[in-house]
């Protein structure tokens, strides 16, 4: 840090003109990334749903629709009516063309089925295969949508294909609209910080920095892999985030300094060498929390984690290079513009002090009271149900969501989303021969209407129609399938206990795959659950080393782990009571409500939220023991670390909480999730868990806060990161007699 303080001094001018250079460059290399951004993600590739659906459309030529048109005559006309029926003919045959098409058929090109026809008479159905995965056919139904049309039908355009097209839409425009929201709201907030225009500018600048870089990173990771189209909002908002949560804790370090001291390379050394190296310090923790993410096999988590970890890295990069150049170029002008002063200083016996003292005098109390509470905020968690995402995650004004709203009152919906089962080698007269009685024995499994397959098809455990000429489609050289269509919601309990029942009945005539979408989410749920504790051992290892290495201490690790852990109930909870069940929904904007939430999201808010909390709980370690180190006494070095980094760290939540909150206006359901529960973990902990809880377990603790056995204190003496100023006090220098007079006082010492 010795090198990085004298090269922000002596080199300010060349390392700012650099930074601009960088960011100008990352700024045009990213301005295109969101076209190659790719929806879904959300599947494991090597489950057996999804192996299903590649054997459908490697195999077979087919696969269930992911893009459904619904069709009916202009002015009123009946689907029967011929005009109708001819323009829906001329419309199929004319889409078969299409490249990346693997099927379409219709009402009308399947011999007009009752189940493709609209209850109320109006219309029918065209459904269509797009080949490829999930940013494939995102891409050719965004191509071949606009083509799809004849004067003489009017069309509405839904399935998984439109949706994902969608999504991507409203993401952008919820992208923009955060950032004009954002903006004016933490400029607001930060000079009401600082005091000072000048100093509210610079965090802005940081933030401004990491965007735009990114932004490049996730356009250069397209280049290798699928990204998300959701990685660019978190990302962007995370790093946003952290630059200024960064940015508060060097500033703020740097203008105690200058106050002590009005050397402004002196205040710029020691601010590196202290504030700088908690930044690193907890960039580095933040990084390998999102690096968790990494043990899931979906692109939906991985893209997320290699964008966050580069994001995090950036920020706290360019707070301990580019930030301390500027503040060495600023200097005093730092504190100009100033508007409201009254609010910047602080004093030896401010609030944050005060509260420590009391939460100190009355630990268990405390304790008891604040985990009750948050474990009360968390209990609706336990009743939780899982389901992936749909249309209904898309804004009332959305027309694919619309559309599909309009099919599920109007049509079957299990025509739409059969479950398709492969049954691999078994063809000709094998297939004769053995498909009959297990098609008849699937169909009479609760929760399926009929079985259809090569020799025609079942219901209620028999035939009821002979195979006709599109019946060939269910066999090839590598095998056959069937095709199941249910009576119930693929996403729902009952959709996965159905999963659960094909995959157990009997009769199989060779090792069957089941896909579908019911089938997804129970491939996914199983892997995520299946994962789940490979996360957690990452982020708990990673935790209790970093926090070793920093204090020195074998308590703190487990304390910032339990506390941590805590802290998460509350917004857990929240996103049951909130998005699963309702309530409060006037707070967050319209959403349609399913009685389930993504099953992903507990996991990506789970590795977000933690990371955070230790952003908060690294900034405050780090007060605590730097006083501890200079007193010796456990009581006053928490007390004071409080007060040093209590406004830091309540701004600083309020500012990253206003960037997530701005996500509630988005018109994407997994947005406002993901944003309010964020929001609602970043306030919880730098409040309820860093102001209450710490003080309190620390205070019972003691001196056991600090012991390490002889064998890792030797290696913490060799191996540990610590910040080592000039002067060990610091700012504390400006602690005068009658501080430490007050503490020494107080009875807790």
């Amino acid at each position: 840090m010795n090198v990085i303080a004298q090269l922000a001094v002596a080199r300010r001018g060349l390392i700012l003109a650099l930074a601009v250079f960088v960011a100008s460059l990352a700024a045009f290399y990213g301005a295109g990334v969101q076209e190659h951004l790719a929806n879904g993600g959300f599947q494991d590739p090597s489950s057996e749903s999804m192996q299903v659906d590649e054997a459908l459309a490697a195999d077979f030529a087919t696969g269930a629709p992911n893009l459904v048109v619904i069709a009916s005559g202009t002015g009123g006309r009946a689907p029967e009516d011929p005009e109708v029926a001819e323009a829906a003919d001329a419309l199929v045959r004319r889409i078969r063309t299409f490249d990346g098409v693997v099927s379409a058929d219709s009402y009308w090109t399947g011999g007009r089925p009752a189940s493709l026809r609209s209850k109320d008479g109006s219309g029918g159905l065209l459904l269509v295969r797009l080949g490829g995965n999930e940013g494939t056919y995102q891409a050719t139904a965004k191509r071949v949508v606009p083509q799809i049309h004849d004067e003489r039908l009017d069309l509405r355009f839904t399935g998984i294909a439109q949706t994902y097209v969608e999504v991507e839409r409203v993401s952008a425009d919820d992208l923009l609209r955060a950032e004009l929201i954002v903006a004016p709201i933490t400029l607001l907030l930060l000079v009401l910080v600082f005091g000072s225009l000048a100093a509210a500018l610079v965090p802005l600048a940081v933030g401004g920095i990491s965007v735009v870089t990114t932004t490049a990173v996730l356009r250069l990771l397209t280049e290798a892999t699928s990204v998300s189209v959701f990685a660019l909002n978190v990302t962007t908002a995370l790093g946003l985030g952290l630059a200024i949560d960064y940015s508060l804790f060097v500033i703020s370090r740097f203008r105690d300094e200058l106050a002590a001291d009005p050397d402004v390379g002196a205040a710029v050394r020691t601010t590196i060498r202290t504030a700088g190296m908690t930044v690193l310090f907890s960039g580095v923790t933040v990084a390998l929390s999102l690096s968790a993410l990494l043990v899931f096999p979906m692109y939906f988590f991985r893209s997320i984690a290699y964008g966050g970890i580069a994001v995090v890295l950036v920020a706290a990069l360019v707070s301990v290079v580019v930030l301390p150049a500027l503040l060495a170029l600023l200097g005093h002008r730092v504190n100009s513009l100033d508007v409201f002063g009254r609010f910047r200083r602080r004093t030896p016996s401010g609030f944050w002090r005060r509260l420590a003292l009391g939460v100190m005098r009355r630990p268990i109390p405390v304790m008891t009271a604040i985990s009750a509470l948050l474990l009360l905020l968390g209990s609706p968690f336990l009743s939780a149900s899982f389901s992936l995402a749909d249309d209904r995650v898309l804004p009332a004004s959305s027309p694919a969501r619309q559309a599909a709203q309009y099919l599920r009152d109007n049509f079957d919906v299990g025509e739409t989303n059969p479950i398709p089962v492969v049954v691999p080698g078994v063809t000709g007269d094998g297939a004769l021969q053995a498909l009959p009685p297990y098609a008849a024995r699937l169909s009479t499994l609760d929760g399926i209407r009929r079985v259809d397959t090569l020799t025609g098809s079942y219901a209620d455990g028999r035939p009821v129609a002979p195979p006709a000429a599109a019946s060939s489609r269910f066999t090839g050289t590598a095998g056959s399938w069937l095709s199941l269509v249910p009576s119930v919601e693929p996403y729902s309990p009952e959709g996965r206990q159905l999963v659960a029942a094909v995959r157990a009945a009997d009769g199989a005539p060779a090792a069957v795959k089941v896909g579908g979408q019911a089938a997804q989410l129970v491939d996914t749920t199983r892997t995520t659950g299946g994962k789940l504790p490979a996360a957690l051992l990452i982020i708990a290892v990673a935790t209790a080393v970093l926090l070793f290495l920093f204090t020195g201490s074998v308590l703190i690790p487990v304390k910032a782990i339990v506390l941590n852990l805590l802290s998460l109930t509350a917004t857990f909870g929240s996103m049951v009571y909130v998005f699963q069940d309702g309530h409060l929904k006037w707070l967050v904007g319209d959403f349609v409500t399913t009685g389930m939430i993504d099953a992903t999201m507990p996991v990506l808010m789970f590795c977000i939220a933690f990371g955070l909390s230790m952003d908060y709980e690294v900034f405050l370690l780090s007060r605590i023991r730097e006083e501890y180190v200079r007193s010796d006494d456990n009581a006053h070095s928490v007390a004071l670390g409080l007060e040093k980094t209590g406004r830091v760290m309540s701004a600083g939540a309020l500012l990253i909480g206003t960037v997530f909150v701005t996500f509630a206006s988005s018109g994407l359901t997994l947005l406002k999730l993901l944003g309010v529960g964020l929001a609602l973990a970043v306030v919880v902990d730098a409040t309820l868990v860093r102001g209450l809880l710490v003080p309190a377990f620390m205070r019972l603790a003691g001196r056991a806060n600090w012991w390490a056995p002889p064998l890792l204190r030797r290696l913490h003496d060799r191996f540990g990161l610590s910040e080592h100023p000039e002067n060990p006090a610091g700012t504390s220098a400006t602690v005068d007699a009658q501080e430490r007079s007050v503490e020494m006082a107080n009875p807790l010492n």
